[in-house]
């Protein structure tokens, strides 16, 4: 899975946006964040390790990020309940016209042999899109009651 998008969030906004672990991450992510199965397990100052699923989905993952490495937010997923894991990333650059840029990768394996269709459908180019407007939408409307 691959995907970029542009977003009216600041770099530094936006790397606060992804790696804030506190209750304000539900708000951030409410349209994709299923607050029943959100849990962090483990924080330190430039990693987490969460439970998250998204809202409608019967899927979740446990996943550690870690945001050590200024350039990018990295992610590795430990757990699922439908076999798979994998490791991923999100870069955050300055936009050309303001705002960021941002590009995100992400690898899956593992998933179970009766799940793989299922995955199949969500793992495709059009849900690529779907779930970058989705962020994309997120950033915007911080960025925006940031600036009041």
């Amino acid at each position: 899975m691959r995907f970029s998008f542009d977003t009216e969030a600041s770099p530094e906004l936006a790397t606060m946006a992804f790696t804030d672990f506190s209750e304000r991450r539900l708000e951030i992510w409410r349209r994709t964040l299923d607050p029943g199965r959100y849990e962090v397990r483990e924080r330190g100052e430039t990693w987490a390790v969460a439970k998250e699923g998204s809202a409608g989905s019967p899927f979740w993952v446990v996943t550690r990020y870690d945001w050590a490495d200024p350039r990018a937010i990295g992610w590795d997923v430990v757990e699922s309940n439908f076999g798979g894991n994998g490791p991923g990333s999100i870069r955050i650059a300055a936009g050309s016209e303001g705002g960021s840029r941002v590009d995100v990768e992400y690898r899956e394996s593992g998933v179970r042999p009766v799940l793989r269709p299922v995955i199949m459908l969500v793992h495709n180019p059009a849900m690529d899109r779907v779930v970058a407007r989705l962020w994309a939408s997120a950033l915007d409307r911080l960025a925006r009651s940031e600036a009041g």
